[in-house]
This record gives structure tokens, sequence and C-alpha cells, in this order.
């Protein structure tokens, strides 16, 4: 609080906001460009609306830096007298304190852009003197639940303790990586049990067999994957785009693991890579149950029928463990198995 009373004031003392009524505005006619980010100029601003506002203001469209208190209210002291602050300058006031005059990427939600973004460029441009405020601003779209915004306020909200409670942390990772992030994003079932799948091929391309023991003089070239995650996320943060390269690669390495190539840099790379999307790669953590043993057993028949080649016997084990929710993964190491999420 006494910080942002110190940067009101300064924004008082410099000519961009004044008192009024126990209040302090902002001055938005001393801004030459204010409305940049926005679009929109002081003309488009002022509607019926906005034009029935406090009658203290200079102009219908100056905000509020300092709020005076109403009876009954939360206040704190100040030169203006008892009030409390608006909701803006905080903004400004924590990141100038933390982050210096000029962020190098500002986010928030499409929502945010007027009045709230607007506002805050203003205030920290006026008060400081430096410009930009911030060089790149990165505005997401709104969580979907069908055709409605996702809000507590609507009562369709989906946390992410009861998500996690169903998907993995990659699953929701590639979930919402999977659409850009100007886009609306619709959360649905069917799309997270899709992007479940997807982390599923990732993380068994990195465990395919990579024949670099074996005498393999053919290598995957690299470079073309690397190119494309690094063109697509320098095309305004396209995860989209650069997951779907990762995809590729992930389709590549088993494809050409089983045709004798060396893919150890491919697999490397792609670890890099999702770890910089924040995939960890990490199966889903099996608990404990009594019924593991009897899993193990089934596993072992399964594995000599199909050493005699009772493939059809075989195949009915795996399909009686998939309906009861266990998956088996065939790798050159053995088979493995875990539950379905």
């Amino acid at each position: 609080i006494p910080r942002m009373i110190e940067v009101i004031q300064g924004l008082v003392d410099k000519g961009f906001a004044y008192p009024a009524g126990g209040s302090v505005y902002f001055r938005v006619r001393n801004t030459s460009d204010y409305g940049k980010l926005s679009h929109r100029t002081l003309e488009t601003m002022v509607t019926a609306e906005s034009a029935v506002g406090e009658d203290d203001k200079e102009h219908p469209m100056d905000f509020v830096l300092w709020k005076a208190a109403k009876p009954g209210e939360p206040f704190w002291e100040s030169p203006w007298g008892q009030g409390r602050p608006g909701w803006h300058i905080e903004c400004s006031v924590m990141s100038l304190r933390y982050l210096g005059s000029t962020l190098d990427i500002h986010g928030g939600g499409q929502d945010l852009i007027f009045p709230h973004h607007e506002n805050e460029i203003a205030q920290s441009e006026s008060f400081t003197g430096v410009k930009p405020f911030s060089r790149f601003w990165l505005h997401n779209g709104m969580v979907q639940f069908g055709a409605e915004k996702m809000s507590k306020s609507l009562g369709n909200l989906i946390t992410i303790k009861e998500a996690l409670a169903k998907y993995s942390p990659d699953a929701i990772r590639i979930f919402i990586l999977n659409s850009h992030y100007r886009s609306p994003l619709t959360y649905s079932e069917e799309a997270l049990g899709a992007a479940e799948k997807g982390a599923e091929r990732l993380r068994q391309a990195t465990q395919a067999e990579s024949w670099t023991d074996k005498g393999a003089t053919r290598q995957l070239d690299i470079e073309p994957y690397r190119e494309k995650f690094i063109k697509a996320m320098d095309d305004d943060f396209n995860t989209a785009q650069a997951l779907a390269g990762l995809f590729d690669l992930a389709r590549d390495i088993n494809r050409l693991s089983n045709d004798g190539y060396s893919v150890a840099q491919g697999q490397q790379l792609l670890i890099e890579l999702t770890g910089i999307m924040g995939l960890t790669l990490k199966s889903p953590e099996r608990a404990a149950t009594d019924a593991e043993p009897f899993i193990d057993i089934l596993i072992s028949t399964r594995n000599e029928l199909r050493q005699i080649k009772q493939f059809q016997l075989a195949d009915g084990i795996r399909n009686k463990l998939d309906e009861a929710g266990i998956i088996l993964e065939d790798t050159p190491k053995g088979t493995s198995w875990k539950y379905k999420r």
C-alpha cells in the first residue's frame, strides 16, 4: 500500500493524475497513445454507459487510482483521505518493483486487454517515462465447457485437482498445448482421452530399441525436426504446430527403429523438446494391488503361448486384461503392464 500511494502521488506530481472528492483519477487525455493495445481511440471508448460515471471525473474514460472509502468499507490512510487502491495500480507497482520498467512478456486472458492492461500500460509508462511497458503481450483464449466459458460463477468449473484424478499431468499439458494460446479451448473427456494416448505415444518412442549397439550404420537425421519445432515456437508461440512436429518425430523413431536405424539421437531430441513444453514422459505411477501376482502369471502364460505360436490364445489373454483395465506393453526388454487411467 505505501508503494502504491507513492506511485499514485508521482503520477499526480507529473500531471497524469488528479485528486477529486477523496479519490484520485488517471488523466487519460494527457497520454497521447492511450488505447494502443486494444486499438481504440478515446472517441470510440466513450459510450452512453461510460459517460454516466463519477461526476468528479474530468473525462468519462479517466480511471480510478485511489478510491475514497464509503461507510463500512475497508480503508487505508492516504494523502487524499481514507480509501483503497484502484483495480489496476497494484499490478504496475508489483511489476515495477520486481521486474523493472520494461517487461519482456506480459500474459493474461483476452478479457483483460481493455480496460485492465490498457490502463496498466498508461499508468506504468507515465510514471517511469520508459516505453514500452512490455515488449510482447500474450492474451490467451478462454477455456470453455461446451458452448459456455468455464467459470466458478457458472458452476461449470473443472479444477486441476479433479482433472489429475483422471488424467496424467502430461495429458493435461498436451490438451492445452494442442490449441493455439489465443484460441478458445473446449474441455471434453474425449479430448483429454486423446491427449492421454498422445502422451503414451511420445513415451513409447523414447523407449524404442535404438540398435546403437547392434552395428547400425544408418542414423536418423534429427535437424529437420529441431528446425520445425523452433520455427513453430517462433511463429507466435504456435505450440500446436510444434507438438505436431514432436509426434512426427515419435512416429519416425518407431518406424526407423524397426528398420534397423540408430535412433538414440532422435530419442534424446524428443526428450529435450518435450521437456521445453513441460512434459515429463514419466509412466503413470502404478499402485500396489493384490492382483499383481495373478497378472504376472497371466503375462507369463501369454508369453509361453506366443513362443509356441498359439497367438489366438495369447491375444485372448491380452483382450481379457484390457477389458479389466490393464494394458500390456511388449518391448525388446520384455512385457510390462499398467492400469488404464
